[in-house]
């Protein structure tokens, strides 16, 4: 039993011994949808959360799965229930050893992927196998994805000629809104809708004001917390609360300058979050409308509690445990699941009840 504030709470191990689970989504009738990002093929799987029988989905892509790649976010899209579709996205690389981000989505007909169609294509490709984001949230028929910097050039992040450090925003058939901010701009990609950003592992919908917030990791310090508005410069690497590897200032080592976005909030030293939600359920009230995030890092769940926007207090869970945390989501049942860099997939619900 562990508690937190006044709510006390038991975990259930659902799985074990899978490859670094990265993205879930919950299907009706109690089944999860996850990703291994680890598996070079059938890294798409469910899990009967009745029975704990793992099965795989068949035909997902074939992906490129070294360092930060493989197959990452899955999204259940919120009108599935009329229209099946599943949104996931996945690292591939080309036979010159260049890599990018592609997002798809299928439907699921006897346990495989079946109309696959291409969504999106991070551009451009780039030799590397690191900062691919990735977080895939569809709100109004509009599909956002936070996309890393791919530890590119420094200044990719800062350039609208290119997908790298930038949140993207579709229609959740991949075209380009009219009303995106960069649009009518010749020099700027039009799918961007934020930029200046590092990698990106965090998207959610605040409950109330319906404002979209992303987190993302520093470098050694410096992980963001940003609410995203539509073409704004999150200063990534101008500005940041982190510092190099080992030490040093990152550029000019600036935390703040002008036309450039403040974190709402951060962590210094950084803890590696990944993976976000904000609790809306009714198991856990005293839980209403906080946020939870992983921590690769320091190895708890982050708990955030939060009065409006502002966030009034931080707590940590699970400390002794010493889990990286890869991802946490709130079920269908209003239960808080989590998946660890250990393999696991586990559910949070109350003590005794």
């Amino acid at each position: 039993m562990f508690s937190s504030g006044s709510e006390k709470f038991v975990i259930d191990t659902l799985a074990r011994g899978l490859q670094t689970p990265f993205g879930l989504d919950f299907l009706p009738g109690g089944k999860i949808i996850f990703t291994e990002r680890s598996v070079k093929n059938e890294s798409i799987r469910l899990l009967d959360t009745s029975t704990l029988a793992v099965s795989n989905i068949g035909n997902a892509p074939a992906v490129f799965s070294e360092s930060d790649g493989g197959m990452l976010d899955i999204l259940v899209h919120p009108d599935y229930a009329s229209n099946g579709w599943i949104y996931y996205a996945y690292a591939q690389i080309k036979p010159d050893s260049t890599s990018t981000l592609l997002v798809e989505r299928a439907k699921i007909v006897d346990n495989n992927l079946t109309g696959r169609q291409p969504i999106f294509e991070v551009f451009p490709y780039y030799k590397s196998s690191n900062h691919f984001g990735c977080r895939l949230l569809i709100k109004d028929g509009y599909l956002f994805i936070g996309m890393g910097d791919r530890y590119a050039a420094k200044d990719s992040a800062q350039s609208l000629s290119n997908d790298f450090g930038k949140i993207i925003r579709l229609h959740d058939d991949g075209k380009i809104p009219a009303d995106n901010p960069f649009v009518n701009n010749r020099n700027a990609r039009p799918e961007i809708w934020s930029y200046g950003h590092r990698n990106p592992q965090g998207l959610a919908f605040h409950p109330t004001t319906g404002e979209l917030w992303e987190h993302e990791h520093g470098p050694q310090g410096g992980d963001e917390i940003n609410i995203i508005k539509p073409g704004r410069n999150y200063g990534w690497p101008v500005i940041t609360y982190g510092e190099e590897y080992g030490g040093g200032k990152i550029g000019a080592g600036l935390v703040a300058k002008d036309g450039m976005e403040q974190p709402h909030y951060f962590y210094r030293p950084s803890i590696a979050p990944s993976g976000m939600t904000f609790y809306t359920g009714d198991k856990f009230p005293a839980w209403k409308n906080s946020l939870f995030l992983g921590s690769l890092a320091y190895r708890h769940l982050n708990h955030l509690y939060l009065k409006g926007d502002t966030i009034t207090r931080e707590e940590r869970l699970l400390t002794k445990q010493e889990w990286r945390m890869r991802n946490v989501k709130q079920g269908r049942d209003g239960l808080l699941y989590v998946t660890t860099d250990k393999g696991m997939i586990l559910r949070l619900r109350p003590f005794g009840r």
